[in-house]
């Protein structure tokens, strides 16, 4: 019996030869959209589940003050004090940041530029128990000159040679190999060193130095929300009460004017996707998900094959008109129904097993162009990848196979043996939703794709209040903290000599990535956090950056070293500031006796964009970097000219590796590239929407004309008859496509009321946004009929061209 329905399915398909590739090809399509959204969805959901601490284990962060900045660092002496009070903490982890190095590491006369450097204490394998297999396995950081090395680091380094108890130096220090780790992926941390050295002495009662990330971990069944409750009252009684008493205030007077530091516990478990987003948008070195694009991704790929099986579907119902005689005739000869629902649904399996075939193929060969889309290593292995492909198997043999081979079991065999089928009604209601409901699908992806696409033109053309062009930002990797300022000053000289070079200055940040420090203050009343540009005289000047009241800090006035300072716009409206120049403002810096500096606004700068579009314009204020004693600079930047740029960079090369820091590689990057950093994401979803854009009115085209053929080769006799009774080839072209473009006009209304609401819902995570007008709809809606008709006119105009006589001789 299956050999005779094989038999019976190869001759069709030989028959059908083009629908039925359009068939195949089609849930090929929507079923490798799946499997690309599947392994996505598996990586993303991947991260730390491999650690057994992942449920115990928690990142501490800090919502600082009013301003609703979220901070992934804390100090010193909070972590300690909730290690030693709060009996649940088992350890606890500080790391110098939560972002990796790349910095020179030497062994004997070998030297090598090391990636994914981390800077950590005695608690880093408690929360990420990395498996040993060399060395100590306990108590391996307790000493500041020890490090663990990841199996791939020992090989590069050491080749043959054990590196326990070998010394390598890092930042001018010397340090004792004590454990080889293997690294697990994928996890939220995963770095090649881990160097003990957190130097706490120095930082032990400075509650306000938030300069450490924190991890904790704690006993088996805590409970999360009495572990924050005990965890928020430590920095309350320790920072909150204490400085309100110090300020003479009562803690509510305190609290009114400066807020209060909120705590935020993540898990590790779920951080990656669903943690608490911090100021710098990562809160691990390996970054965090990008939910969003995943629910996007996911989404859009279940309209694919929805939009696939709709298309087989309905293929499928409009082809059974060729077979109701051959259903009619083995219902006569004794067939049940069970048993022709059970014939069609194996035909189906067969054609699914042929789609999800091309469906491998094409993400084989596809797979490479994704992972550089995303920036992973994704691959079609794991028991279970394989089970949800098994999954996806039975779930679209059962969508696409059940109601076709209802359908077609149906039929009345008197009905269709006399030859009346043909002008039946039966299923075409049906066919006809789900046309529409294709427009709809269509209409939701070319309204997508135009918004989507217009957002990101908006950031990329936008006027950023400042000019990067010809601009590029070297990293100053001087060693001697102390006298780095003093370094750059002599060498900012020297590189102005350099022919080609236009112009050089720093300041404490990077365009796209905000500045390194933010300290608080009150005025009149009112507490803010601004972000501090410390600055060399002329940076403004150099990143055109303009001046809207006041002055520029200038070398000319003595006190623009002291006790001078500028605001932009937005804190200059946040402090409610009518006449900013001149006024006084008490400062949440410190000098040496420990006293807030007071500083006078001589200058108003306009806003601009310092951080990525999605963000609002910080307050910031600004002041030349000899006014505090701090190094927080790491780059300069330099204006260059375009006339024989290669040559200038040579010798910028030569003077960074022989006057600054021979150890590490001469790297520079364009301001304007590094800035356009900000919205890859954004460009991602640009170029994710533009594709499956394709794909979908690919899919769209092929069943618009293969249902179009179906519904007009039905429509042969009449189109005969109109002919013979004088109807003209323009009326029959009319007549044959109206229905076509109702169904076009209805599909889109349906498609362009999710697309308008979640497209809105979109735009809402940027702070600088474009409006939604009417132009994207009303250019779907045009793309849509020009589709339309263009399909459904060539193929009517065909079946206009009949021979008359061939349809009405058997009449």
């Amino acid at each position: 019996m299956i050999h005779n329905w094989f038999k019976i399915f190869v001759y069709h398909l030989k028959q059908n030869k083009l629908f039925s590739f359009l068939n195949v090809l089609g849930l090929s399509i929507g079923i490798a959209g799946v499997i690309f959204a599947i392994l996505y969805w598996n990586n993303e959901n991947a991260y730390d589940q491999w650690n057994p601490e992942k449920e115990n284990s928690y990142q501490v962060l800090n919502k600082i003050g009013m301003t609703g900045d979220i901070w992934a660092s804390n100090s010193i002496p909070f972590g300690e004090t909730c290690k030693a009070t709060i009996p649940e903490i088992e350890s606890i982890c500080f790391l110098n940041n939560t972002w990796y190095d790349d910095a020179p590491v030497k062994y004997g006369n070998q030297k090598i530029i090391a990636s994914k450097i981390t800077v950590s204490d005695n608690g880093f394998f408690d929360v990420f128990p990395f498996p040993i297999i060399k060395g100590a396995k306990t108590n391996i950081l307790k000493e500041n000159n020890s490090v663990a090395i990841s199996e791939e680091a020992a090989k590069l380094i050491f080749k043959n040679e054990d590196p326990i108890g070998k010394s390598i130096n890092y930042a001018n220090n010397n340090y004792i190999v004590k454990s080889v780790y293997r690294v697990i992926r994928p996890s939220s941390i995963e770095p090649n060193y881990v160097f003990g050295g957190i130097q706490r002495e120095q930082d032990k009662n400075s509650w306000g130095n938030f300069n450490y990330g924190l991890l904790i971990k704690v006993k088996k069944g805590t409970d999360p929300a009495s572990l924050l409750k005990k965890m928020q009252n430590i920095d309350y009684v320790n920072r909150t009460l204490k400085e309100a008493k110090s300020s003479g205030q009562t803690v509510a007077q305190y609290i009114k004017e400066n807020g209060q530091t909120t705590v935020i516990i993540d898990q590790l478990k779920t951080s990656r996707l669903h943690g608490t987003k911090s100021s710098t948008g990562r809160n691990y070195p390996e970054g965090r998900g990008n939910l969003q694009l995943l629910y996007i991704m996911i989404g859009l790929s279940i309209l694919i094959l929805v939009l696939s099986l709709v298309n087989y579907i309905n293929l499928a119902t409009a082809s059974a008109i060729k077979r109701a005689k051959e259903v009619g005739v083995r219902k006569i000869v004794g067939a049940t129904k069970n048993q022709i629902v059970v014939q069609f649904i194996f035909e189906t399996t067969i054609i699914v097993i042929l789609a999800i075939l091309f469906a491998l193929a094409i993400v084989e060969l596809s797979l490479p162009y994704y992972n550089t889309f995303l920036r992973k290593t994704l691959t079609m292995n794991g028991g279970e990848f394989y089970l949800q492909l098994i999954f996806i198997f039975g779930l679209v043999i059962v969508l696409a196979g059940i109601f076709p081979a209802v359908y077609i079991s149906n039929f009345e065999t008197l009905k269709v043996l006399k030859g009346n089928f043909s002008r039946s009604k039966s299923g075409i209601w049906i066919r006809n939703s789900m046309l529409i409901f294709q427009f709809g699908i269509a209409a939701f992806f070319i309204v997508g794709a135009l918004i989507v696409n217009s957002q990101v033109s908006f950031m990329m053309n936008k006027d950023l209040g400042f000019s990067g062009s010809q601009i590029i930002r070297i990293p100053f990797n001087y060693q001697e903290r102390l006298k780095k300022t003093e370094k750059y000053l002599a060498s900012k000289q020297e590189i102005l000599k350099i022919p080609g070079v236009e112009g050089i200055t720093t300041f404490a940040g990077t365009f796209g990535n905000s500045t390194n420090s933010s300290s608080g203050f009150t005025h009149n009343g009112t507490f803010v956090q601004p972000r501090n540009v410390e600055m060399d005289f002329g940076f403004l000047e150099m990143m055109k950056i303009k001046i809207v009241q006041g002055r520029d800090l200038s070398p000319q006035f003595a006190s623009d070293t002291i006790d001078n300072m500028l605001m932009n716009e937005t804190l200059v409206k946040t402090l409610n500031l009518k006449n900013p120049i001149n006024t006084i403002i008490t400062s949440g810096w410190g000098n040496d006796k420990g006293e807030n500096m007071k500083f006078k606004i001589v200058g108003v700068v306009k806003d601009f964009n310092i951080t990525g579009l999605q963000d609002k314009i910080p307050p910031m204020v600004f002041i030349n970097m000899k006014t505090i004693k701090w190094n927080n600079f790491n780059n300069i930047y330099v204006k260059v000219s375009p006339d024989n740029l290669a040559g200038t960079l040579a010798k910028l090369k030569s003077y960074m590796e022989k006057n600054i820091n021979a150890d590490y590689p001469f790297d520079y990057e364009f301001v304007d590239k590094g800035f356009a950093k900000t919205y890859q994401e954004q460009v991602k979803q640009k170029d994710l929407f533009f594709i499956l854009n394709l794909v979908v009115i690919i899919i769209a085209i092929f069943g618009l004309f293969a249902l179009a053929s179906f519904s007009m080769e039905r429509r042969l006799k009449e189109i005969a008859i109109r002919k013979t009774l004088g109807a003209e080839t323009d009326i029959l072209l009319k007549e044959l496509s109206k229905q076509y473009v109702i169904f076009c006009l209805m599909g889109f209304v349906i498609g362009i009321v999710p697309a308008y609401i979640l497209l809105q819902k979109w735009l809402e995570n940027f702070a600088f946004r474009i409006g939604v007008s009417i132009v994207p709809f009303s250019i779907a809606l045009v793309s849509l009929l020009v589709l339309t008709l263009l399909i459904v006119l060539t193929k009517a105009y065909q079946v206009t061209k009949i021979d008359i006589l061939k349809y009405l001789k058997y009449e």
